[in-house]
């Protein structure tokens, strides 16, 4: 008897097995397809788009260069303050109000910072927000693509979407002290967004934007996606599906591939810890600048940012849910933001190609101090022999509109 009944029992867990296979076969099976199916409904918007490409080149290049310009942003040193105050101006210059620009001071061990915070209120959801954020603070060096870079795209991004109406409110937010281990979001997602461990905000997600400066010469035609996939495991799967949007969107608005990476040590880790859900964005070719004196203009790949930069705008509408009708006071894309000049690096010949509507224009080669090395106008092979190795800008004006491309001589 005791024979039958093990053999009996044993039958069963055969049975049982399998079909808990079957039965696992066919929910990974709905999963993969349900996947699928966000990745199909995600089409296009052409507002979405349209919006996306008014990310200038020009205003990329030219927030690099001042990024730079402000020196080694040490938490608590008056390079960082000076900075704080330039993102400040620039916000005002885009029309956010006093009321929309706030500080968040923290301190710790002797050292004082702030964070900057600039809210954008939703139309159907304004107490549910979605954050994008980065840091400002560097060390060693000027911290160009670390994370200079991901500061220009969050300016670039509250530029454009300024007046847009967007059902979700956003915060673009500015964080110090992450490079001495996060402690400016850290303080941010302790005391502002929880108090006394009470959510005062409720976030659908965060987005993070840190080191995508890429670097001349690499192959910069990808970027990392990250998701949470370790810490707190309820947000795990929706940070996965935040992701994959993510990803849809750099393909739709942006002319980069994607590259899924998990999420480390930077500004949406703490949020990550009290239970939000985060996203982000990584070079996806190192380029090893970071925290060195070697992380400046001359060593990024500005064309990247600008790409980048695209991805964010594109993806940030879709997640703050931006209205899809185009209003008659958007301002027009620059028509000279299609300007290509190539080969680069150059060795003796640069060749400019231009929308076909532009009939005048002139062209400037200067390095990277300003000082005009080369001026002409109306030619589209540009003989740059003379020039020694190095980094360039080029800019071209025409109908009273302006690019600007950085170009590495490279004999």
């Amino acid at each position: 008897m005791l024979r039958i009944f093990l053999l009996s029992t044993f039958v069963y867990i055969i049975k049982y097995v399998k079909f808990s296979l079957k039965v696992k076969k066919i929910t990974t099976l709905l999963l993969i397809s349900l996947a699928a199916y966000n990745m199909q409904a995600q089409n296009l918007v052409q507002a979405y788009k349209n919006r996306a490409d008014q990310v200038s080149q020009t205003n990329v290049t030219t927030l690099l260069q001042e990024f730079q310009a402000l020196g080694i942003k040490t938490t608590g040193s008056a390079e960082n303050t000076n900075t704080l105050n330039w993102l400040k101006a620039k916000y005002q210059s885009y029309g956010y109000t006093a009321s929309q620009i706030t500080e968040d001071p923290f301190t710790f061990g002797n050292v004082s910072s702030k964070n900057l915070i600039i809210t954008k209120t939703g139309t159907t959801y304004p107490n549910t927000y979605v954050i994008i954020c980065g840091h400002y603070d560097t060390i060693t060096g000027p911290g160009v693509s670390d994370n200079g870079s991901g500061t220009s795209i969050i300016l670039e991004a509250a530029r454009i979407l300024k007046d847009i109406p967007t059902e979700y409110s956003i915060k673009f937010i500015h964080f110090s002290g992450e490079e001495q281990g996060l402690q400016g979001s850290g303080h941010y997602a302790d005391n502002v967004v929880f108090q006394n461990n009470v959510r005062q905000l409720n976030i659908r997600l965060v987005f993070n934007i840190d080191q995508v400066g890429g670097k001349i010469g690499n192959n910069n035609n990808a970027i990392k996606c990250e998701s949470d996939q370790a810490g707190l495991p309820d947000n795990n799967a929706p940070s996965m599906t935040f992701t994959q949007q993510l990803a849809n969107c750099t393909l739709l608005y942006s002319p980069l591939q994607t590259v899924m990476s998990n999420a480390y040590s930077s500004d949406y880790v703490p949020f990550e810890q009290n239970g939000d859900i985060i996203t982000g964005f990584y070079e996806d070719v190192k380029s090893n600048n970071e925290h060195t004196v070697n992380d400046t203009f001359a060593n990024i790949d500005p064309a990247y940012v600008f790409n980048v930069g695209k991805a964010a705008v594109g993806a940030l509408q879709h997640f703050a849910v931006a209205t899809n009708i185009l209003s008659t006071n958007e301002a027009q894309v620059n028509v000279l933001e299609s300007l290509k000049v190539y080969p680069n690096p150059a060795k003796d010949i640069l060749n400019i190609e231009l929308p076909e509507s532009i009939k005048n224009f002139k062209l400037d080669i200067s390095d990277l101090n300003g000082r005009l090395l080369i001026r002409k106008e109306n030619e589209t092979t540009i003989n740059v022999s003379g020039l020694t190795n190095g980094a360039y800008l080029c800019t071209v004006n025409a109908n009273g509109t302006k690019a600007v491309r950085k170009i590495v001589i490279g004999k």
